[in-house]
């Protein structure tokens, strides 16, 4: 194993996954899924199905998950000339930079965004029409400037109807935004099940997948077994998707992304790291906000970084590289976090993170991790590693070859260090 998380052969995490293991729609049901149990201890595998989950995790676990929501983040703008419309696809907000803010607006606001047939628009503004009610709104879209791939544009909107929230404007004109490898358009059915059942805040432009499988039902259970439920907010990115080009992580630059917890959170994970009782994660998006909050946590303990407003809780991809803050106990970490939320009177803590979870880097801050079953070469690959080391390749070779489901609709893992 290399010494440092750049050097990682990106090639040692490749497998073949044919097309027709990718789950193109949702389950039946969604407590329907298969889910395959590993535990790293023994090496053992086992199957069960998902609205088994709270007969597995001993009384007393915490179980944490993302509760952001899916905005319809994909807009088709008509051409004046006619032809195929314009693509325009939210990526992040710009101004206002926070989502709730900026979803939240009346007026106007700036988003960075991907643009499908940029070629072909040429020059000015770009509107489209959509229905709302008995009337409709009316969506303007501007470029500003391009960066890279990606491009600035302005949005503002009318409605005669109402006055609209660009949240409730994107409601009514935008898609939700499936995943590129499901290879499909978005359909009715997919409006309820490709969010959560505890999605809550909307900001998102792909779903937290590990969490689909849940059900009132199943949550209901967790609590009658002394099962405790938290969540933090993680805004899921479009770079999830991203493909790692480079041949060692070292070349691959990692998305960031916007979480917030609450200081009860914080102050109750530390407990249950002090008590020795059991974390256990839903999602990969989950499990890097935690990793990300232990790095925040162990920079504060050994006076490495000063944070003296929001905008310095940002933590970076190579942050595990550190070896103190690699080999800090969360139970110390997370206490240290909650007396600074404490003394800035900071009942939320909010920030952003590039972190990238490998096998060098491992985990901290939970003994078990709810997946779904991931891309090959990709950092969400890399990530399961963290948990289990080389035992992700006799979990995907068993999955593989029992037919169990990949990608975000298919079947789900749960996996313990």
């Amino acid at each position: 194993m290399p010494l440092s998380a750049r050097d990682i052969s990106v090639d040692s995490f490749d497998y073949s996954l044919p097309e027709d293991r990718i789950a193109r729609f949702p389950a039946s049901s969604r407590g329907g899924a298969r889910q395959l149990v590993y535990h790293a201890s023994s090496g053992l595998i086992r199957e069960q199905n998902f609205r088994d989950l709270p007969d597995c995790l001993p009384a007393g676990t915490l179980i944490v998950g993302n509760n952001t929501r899916v905005i319809h983040a994909r807009l088709h703008f008509p051409l004046p000339n006619g032809g195929r419309p314009i693509e325009v696809f939210c990526l992040d907000p710009i101004a206002p930079a926070d989502h709730t803010r900026n979803l939240g607006a009346r007026t106007q606001v700036q988003w960075k965004v991907l643009i499908g047939g940029n070629r072909r628009w040429k020059k000015g503004p770009l509107e489209l029409v959509a229905p709302l009610g008995r009337g409709e709104v009316r969506l303007r879209v501007e470029r500003i400037s391009r960066q890279e791939q990606a491009f600035t544009v302005a949005f503002t909107w009318f409605s005669a109807d109402a006055e609209l929230t660009f949240g409730e404007v994107l409601e009514a004109a935008g898609t939700l935004p499936l995943p590129p490898y499901l290879g499909r358009a978005t359909e009715a059915e997919d409006e309820e099940r490709y969010q959560t059942v505890f999605a809550k805040t909307e900001g998102s432009v792909a779903a937290p997948t590990a969490g689909l499988h849940f059900t009132p039902e199943v949550m209901q259970r967790l609590r009658a077994g002394r099962i405790e439920w938290r969540e933090v907010l993680l805004h899921v990115g479009a770079g999830t998707f991203r493909p790692v080009a480079s041949p060692t992580l070292g070349g691959h630059p990692m998305h960031k992304e916007s979480f917030s917890v609450s200081h009860e959170l914080v102050r109750r994970l530390a407990e249950q790291y002090l008590n020795g009782r059991p974390v256990v994660a839903v999602g990969t998006t989950t499990l890097r906000c935690l990793e990300s909050l232990h790095v925040l946590g162990a920079q504060l303990l050994y006076g490495t970084r000063q944070f003296t407003g929001h905008d310095d809780y940002l933590v970076g991809q190579w942050a595990l590289e550190d070896e103190r803050t690699r080999g800090a106990p969360p139970a110390a970490t997370f206490t240290q976090l909650s007396k600074h939320m404490s003394a800035g009177g900071l009942t939320t803590l909010s920030g952003e993170t590039e972190i990238l979870l490998s096998p060098v880097s491992g985990v901290r801050t939970v003994n078990g991790l709810i997946t779904n079953f991931h891309q090959p070469k990709s950092t969400l690959l890399l990530l399961i590693a963290a948990i289990v080391g080389d035992g992700w390749r006799k979990i995907y070779d068993y999955a593989l070859k029992n037919d169990f489901r990949f990608l975000s609709y298919g079947d789900s893992s749960l996996l313990w260090r």
